[in-house]
């Protein structure tokens, strides 16, 4: 008899996707295991050590609003912090980090291993351990909470929702698959019980690596694939299908002339990712630009047909924003020139790694490549980059808490859905995570729309139109950008992280004394009356019209700022208890140099001073872009209107005249459970919205009149 252990819930891979789960699982008071095939390698950044960037690092500051971890680990081991995009308006403001490669890992599995609840276990999966129900036991409509088989799991503790006053985003549906995960096969003849199942496999499922004409298998360089679990998943009927990414070559630091390229440093005070960081330890670096030369192009051009990619030999579909070396030099011919970033991967090595060079040519050309550039002419390769296909499963498979619709208990997360990037994955996992404790509690699921996280962009873009390339998050995606930026993130997703369990009593209250303060300043801006003198002590310059008007009436001025405003305003802030932080010095941090930039991150003050005025400048967005924001939230109201129409499950597309083969076969294979989400389905027109919400009046009386022939006992199976 195999030997057996007993979960709550079960994650599959500890990357980013993983961890996130896991401590979600285990913090909202469930046994949770977390299944790694190298208990070394948790969290281990396969690609850029970088953590954020445009789009992902709000991604990464909505994880952390509603408490994971990703953001407190890389403030932790953040060797560059800069903030992206300052230059333009502050819904694209994003924070990105370079981390120290070795240490994240470090620190992300001392948190997990802190967690209480949470048992990590080094195994491969090698297949599901399935419990098929005949129908008859299937539960009927309209019973449950609408997550399928309900009930609290056995010394589960319940979630006290008697605050939880929203209404959840998706509309309670019941679902009645045949089939339910109970747990996990390990290849060394265990058996794994779990009441909820999370994969989270990265790029392991049937991975294959590609180096010029070579190919192997492997989940990413030196380690094996997950070929069993692969197929135990296409065994289930799930859409799969292939996709592609890639990695640079790494170089050996002390082989490069560094002086050949030009230095960026990080901010003088970092941004961090964390709303609860106050301040950041590791000592700081910096990156430098490179760019290709003409030698390098001819040798890409020569050899193009040497890579995997061009030579037929992957057939995956490749990130378009994320592209190849080559595939820059092929799709932009007349580009003559490339650019690319030499970033560190730790304080305690030299290994470099290359941004913007990844490739999949072989080994000696990719040498060729890096000894073309003026400053690289010498480097030594640490290792060479490559291509890895691997399996994904096509995501309308999901609903909108990452649940496969056709069985019970199995949620999938991060890249097997599509996705690209630590963030992305991230934001997926703490979602499932939450979703499978809620489910096997009996309570509600959580989730988010479009208007209230790129999150719920995210996942709603994932199961409402699928994917046919690793789908990467941009600002561009949302809607309501304006209303979704990096400075509300806590104010947005924090009391949900609280009402969910997953956000400290500390934690808690610091959020509330900052809600406290930012109000606080709003008020006093508002009544404040503007004194000429203080202007022009304060370097205003001249300002015409100002008698009579309030502080927060001249910053909606375009050339006022918040930063004078708050020198202009130093005596009032002093005396007010809640506004004292805020009269500390404001000066710019873009005047200091580099060298004050390393030392002001070892100063306690810097991260404190960069919070601060960040809060103020939230305020100042709050007040500056009002109307624009009142307009957003009279879009949002309509879209919420579009969410509230539920589509039942019980529709029948086939029997709705006047829709496309075309409509009618994305609808019945995606299933939207919404009005607003059938919306976006590809090709689906307002037409066609229109026919299928007066089907769903005709067809539900139609059904209401069959039920009624049907003797009482019999109508539970309907």
């Amino acid at each position: 008899m195999a030997f057996t252990e007993q979960y709550d819930v079960a994650v599959i891979g500890a990357g980013h996707a993983g961890c996130e789960a896991a401590m979600a699982a285990a913090r909202m008071g469930l046994k949770t295991a977390l299944i790694t095939m190298n208990l070394d390698l948790i969290a281990q950044m396969s690609c850029n050590p970088a953590v954020g960037g445009v789009a992902k690092g709000h991604l990464v500051r909505e994880v952390d609003a509603l408490g994971g971890i990703m953001g407190e680990v890389a403030d932790a081991v953040g060797i560059q912090f800069r903030l992206l995009n300052t230059s333009r308006g502050p819904a694209v403001w994003s924070p990105r980090a370079q981390c120290d490669k070795q240490l994240y890992r470090v620190k992300m599995r001392e948190v997990l291993e802190s967690q209480p609840g949470l048992h990590i276990r080094q195994a491969e999966v090698v297949d599901l351990v399935l419990e098929e129900r005949p129908a008859s036991s299937v539960q009927g409509a309209g019973e449950g909470t609408g997550n399928g088989e309900q009930g609290t799991r056995a010394g589960a503790p319940g979630l006290d929702f008697e605050t939880w006053d929203e209404t959840p985003t998706e509309p309670s549906r019941p679902v009645h698959p045949h089939r339910r995960v109970v747990g996990l096969k390990l290849r060394d003849g265990r058996r794994l019980m779990a009441g909820a199942t999370i994969i989270t496999t990265g790029t392991f499922l049937n991975g294959l690596i590609h180096c010029g004409e070579e190919r192997y298998p492997a989940g990413r360089s030196g380690e094996p694939a997950s070929v069993l679990l692969g197929e135990a998943l296409r065994a289930l009927g799930l859409r799969t299908c292939r996709l592609k990414t890639g990695t640079p070559p790494r170089l050996d630091g002390r082989t490069i002339r560094w002086n050949a390229f030009e230095e960026q440093p990080g901010d003088a005070e970092p941004t961090p990712f964390s709303f609860r960081t106050r301040k950041i330890v590791q000592p700081q670096v910096s990156c430098h630009i490179a760019y290709t030369t003409p030698e390098t192009l001819r040798l890409i051009r020569e050899n193009v047909h040497r890579s995997a990619m061009y030579s037929g030999q992957i057939q995956g579909v490749g990130p378009r924003y994320c592209p190849s070396i080559e595939d820059k030099i092929v799709k932009f011919p007349d580009k003559t020139q490339h650019q690319f970033f030499l970033e560190p991967e730790g304080l305690n090595t030299r290994e470099v790694y290359v941004n913007g060079m990844s490739t999949s040519l072989p080994m000696e050309v990719q040498w060729q490549i890096v000894r073309s550039i003026p400053g690289l002419d010498e480097a030594e390769m640490l290792r060479p980059g490559y291509a890895i296909e691997y399996d994904s499963v096509d995501a309308t498979e999901l609903d909108r808490t990452l649940r496969v619709k056709s069985m019970d208990g199995l949620y999938l997360a991060g890249q097997i859905n599509g996705t690209s990037g630590y963030e992305e994955a991230a934001c997926q996992g703490i979602m499932a995570g939450i979703n499978a404790a809620l489910w096997l509690k009996g309570q509600p699921p959580f989730t988010l729309d479009r208007s209230e996280g790129y999150t719920g962009i995210l996942i709603d873009d994932l199961i409402s139109k699928g994917i046919n390339e690793p789908y990467r998050m941009f600002t561009s995606r949302a809607e309501f950008r304006l209303h979704l930026r990096i400075d509300n993130a806590d104010r947005r997703l924090t009391p949900y992280g609280r009402r969910l369990g997953l956000i400290g009593d500390q934690a808690w209250a610091e959020f509330e004394c900052k809600q406290a303060r930012m109000n606080a300043l709003e008020r006093l801006l508002a009544i404040a009356k503007v004194d000429p003198e203080r202007l022009s002590r304060n370097g205003f310059g001249e300002l015409s019209a100002t008698a009579g008007l309030t502080w927060a009436q001249l910053l909606k001025r375009p050339e006022v700022t918040i930063e004078p405003v708050l020198a202009a305003l130093r005596d009032e802030l002093a005396r007010a208890p809640l506004l004292g932080p805020f009269a500390v010095s404001n000066a710019d941090p873009s005047t200091q140099s580099p060298a004050a930039a390393g030392a002001l991150a070892q100063d306690d003050n810097s991260v404190v001073r960069a919070m601060l005025r960040n809060e103020a400048r939230a305020v100042e967005t709050e007040i500056k872009f009002a109307g624009y924001l009142d307009q957003q939230r009279k879009s949002i109201e309509k879209l919420k209107a579009a969410e509230a129409v539920s589509i039942p499950e019980w529709i029948e597309y086939s029997a709705i005249s006047g829709l496309s083969r075309e409509m009618r076969e994305t609808l019945e294979r995606v299933r939207p459970i919404t009005i607003g989400q059938a919306s976006r389905l590809p090709g689906v027109t307002p037409a066609a919205l229109s026919l299928v919400h007066v089907s769903i009046r005709l067809q539900g009386a139609k059904r209401g009149e069959q039920i009624a022939k049907i003797p009482s006992a019999a109508r539970t199976a309907v």
